[in-house]
């Protein structure tokens, strides 16, 4: 029984990487010592409830996008930081799930927290939801950066995903540390090959991403 529990396992294990598309990566593979909280596995998100698609806490990335984020880790780890990952290939279903969700206007759950100055009515018009993700082609991430001692977040000013001014790279109604946190972050993901998002102090996409025109809609998993 163990002896075939065992080959079931691996049958599964290999089965299950061959849903990958040619070219995607699971990312802790490579980077085995990267922090990964997949916000929208979770009930932490904008939503108030985990979203469609999200299967796991499984960080899926580009091949290309996954050796130069390896690179921003290993050169953070020799100042004691480390790379925290709160999303990067997000599917289709979910992003389609948001146009869903942003269209019913009584649920708002979480408004307090994520755009407390922002309408819902107004979040496609604003730019904070569209009907199409860089993060759909596979070389988006959305990151920040911890302490290597106490494991906490560096304080950037405002919490990931909220709608807002305070979320902008070069906001200025935030302290020196903070906007220093933010220059850190910016600096090193440019240094790398990743160019920022100038409305999201945590949005990155790698130059020359190897799927530029394509959205794909495989599971996380």
């Amino acid at each position: 029984m163990k002896f075939y529990t065992f080959f079931l396992t691996l049958f599964l294990s290999v089965y299950s990487y061959a849903q990958l598309p040619e070219g995607f990566v699971y990312v802790k593979d490579i980077i085995p010592d990267l922090d990964v909280e997949l916000r929208y596995y979770t009930s932490n998100n904008f939503v108030g409830k985990p979203i469609i698609g999200y299967n796991s806490n499984t960080l899926i990335l580009t091949e290309q996008a996954t050796k130069a984020l390896k690179k921003i880790q290993d050169a953070l780890q020799q100042q004691n930081l480390c790379l925290k990952v709160f999303d990067g290939y997000r599917p289709q279903q979910s992003v389609n799930y948001f146009i869903i969700w942003a269209r019913d206007l009584s649920d708002t759950i979480n408004k307090q927290l994520f755009y407390p100055y922002v309408k819902k009515r107004n979040l496609f018009n604003e730019g904070y939801i569209a009907s199409r993700s860089g993060h759909s082609k596979g070389s988006t991430v959305d990151v920040t950066i911890i302490d290597g001692n106490t494991g906490n977040d560096l304080d950037m000013g405002s919490r990931f995903d909220f709608f807002g001014q305070e979320s902008w790279v070069y906001y200025d109604g935030i302290n020196k540390i903070q906007k220093a946190n933010r220059q850190l972050l910016q600096s090193i993901m440019k240094k790398y090959g990743f160019r920022n998002y100038s409305k999201e102090w945590w949005h990155f996409t790698l130059i020359n991403e190897p799927f530029p025109n394509t959205y794909f809609n495989f599971p996380v998993e």
